[in-house]
């Protein structure tokens, strides 16, 4: 089971605790402008090996270069410390040096399968530097094979220890910590209503939702301390309640729109995410869920009512309104028909049955009109 840590000043005990003598650590190009870097450095092992020789959408020729790079270090823990590429390397590293099937762990057809590895011989520590996916605590990492994404599913890669060290959010873009923190509600809600949820994951969701919308305003507009504590909070909890439940359509719809629009994953799942609800409200005939449409129906409410509204469409609203009020638009195609038609064939049919409401191709198609400008 994970072990939450608050605060970078628990770390050196950490790995004391761990027994490390040698630090494989793998780092964003975020590392040499963060606060914590000082503490990084200065931490009490014998040595250490940086990994950095990757992009924000990380290849899986870069991460077999960190692949190799661990094996041949003798490095005995591994810290990952930046937004969820960081986090996402690392994990895919842990898996293929302690997976039998070796590199092959990380690629099709291999890549989604549960395979065995030694969890306790490398501990791994996550330390996240945004406050959005929640990486630190799934089980899910993202890379990219032959130009297709392809997300990489094993227990094995869950972080041992997430250390969460909200003063690195203090000097994040402003634009940044908007779609991350996006993400993050957007994760908290789809996790709510996956046909995946549980007790468990709805306790995570509702946490993460409630956080979110009771902070973000101080958080965006006033760079507010305490309130970046919350955030940072609030997106583990989404991690965790994702890490359950899995995603559903909005971010199945999202990944084309990132590399069709340049958008971060936050903004594009954002933008996605209010017509998808209010399709489903629509169309509750078409549920899917076997817990039924009077469950389903509930869960809208508690969602509307978490967010502080009375109704789902008054949720719907306030969702839209946060993204009025952060300038967080909608995506504008030159060629809107070749566009929408390039998106709709994009998307992952498997993250669809995630989802409480079917979706067709008339309605996927439907749905990104309303989306691309």
């Amino acid at each position: 089971m994970q072990k939450i840590v608050n605060g970078i000043s628990s770390l050196p005990d950490l790995l004391r605790e761990v027994g490390c003598r040698k630090l494989f650590l793998v780092v964003d190009s975020s590392y040499p402008f963060l606060n914590i870097k000082d503490s990084i450095e200065n931490l009490p092992v014998d040595d250490k090996v940086v990994f950095s020789d990757f992009t924000p959408n990380p290849l899986y020729e870069q991460v077999s270069r960190g692949i190799n790079s661990l094996k041949s270090s003798g490095c005995d823990t591994i810290l990952a410390v930046g937004g969820g590429s960081a986090i996402d390397v690392a994990k895919c590293i842990k898996l293929a040096v302690l997976a039998e099937e070796g590199n092959d762990a990380i690629i099709p057809p291999l890549v989604t399968k549960q395979l065995s590895i030694d969890r306790a011989k490398i501990p791994f520590i996550a330390i996240p530097t945004t406050a959005g996916t929640g990486s630190e605590s799934t089980h899910n990492a993202v890379m990219y094979y032959e130009g297709a994404k392809q997300t990489v599913t094993n227990d094995g890669v869950l972080p041992d220890y997430a250390v969460l060290e909200p003063s690195v959010l203090k000097t994040l873009p402003l634009y940044q910590k908007k779609c991350t923190m996006m993400d993050a509600l957007c994760q908290g809600i789809e996790s709510w209503w996956s046909v995946n949820s549980t007790e468990e994951s709805h306790e995570y969701s509702c946490k993460a939702v409630d956080l979110i919308l009771a902070n973000w305003r101080k958080y965006i507009f006033e760079n507010n301390d305490a309130s970046a504590l919350q955030i940072m909070i609030a997106a583990n909890y989404g991690g965790r309640a994702i890490n359950i439940a899995q995603t559903t359509a909005a971010h199945a719809f999202s990944y084309k729109i990132t590399s069709l629009f340049k958008l971060p994953h936050g903004h594009a799942v954002a933008v996605v995410l209010p017509e998808i609800w209010e399709y489903m409200m629509d169309n509750m005939d078409k549920c899917i869920d076997s817990r039924g449409q009077e469950y389903l129906h509930s869960i809208f409410n508690q969602i509307a009512l978490t967010m502080g509204c009375k109704t789902p469409a008054d949720a719907i609203a306030l969702f839209r309104q946060m993204m009025v009020d952060m300038e967080l638009k909608n995506p504008v195609a030159l060629t809107r028909d070749e566009s929408i038609e390039l998106l709709a064939s994009s998307v992952n049919p498997i993250r669809l049955k995630n989802n409480p409401i079917e979706l067709s191709r008339e309605a996927i198609k439907e749905l990104y009109s309303i989306i691309i400008h």
